[in-house]
């Protein structure tokens, strides 16, 4: 018999001790193609928007990789006001 029928697929990550590293997952890859989207919107090239973020082109790399989940809420935060945007976090 299955222990995982009729249990969500959260609930299985979860037991599996992946929940929390699958959803960080997910939410970077939604932050990396909704700044990349913007980006390209607004026709800004990565230089562009290394510069008008104060940081360097390698740090931003590191914002549009979808698989790198160690970035700062201040990262966050200049990328969104280079691209005229507000961040806003919330729990859900």
């Amino acid at each position: 018999m299955n222990k995982h029928i009729g249990s969500s697929f959260d609930d299985f990550l979860e037991e599996e001790g992946l929940l929390a590293e699958t959803e960080a997952v997910a939410i970077k890859r939604i932050i990396a193609y909704q700044v990349s989207q913007l980006m390209q919107s607004q026709k800004l090239s990565k230089v562009a928007m290394a510069r008008q973020m104060n940081t360097s082109r390698s740090a931003l790399d590191r914002l549009l990789d979808p698989k790198n989940t160690s970035i700062t809420l201040q990262t966050l935060e200049r990328a969104a006001h280079a691209i005229g945007k507000r961040l806003r976090i919330e729990f859900a």
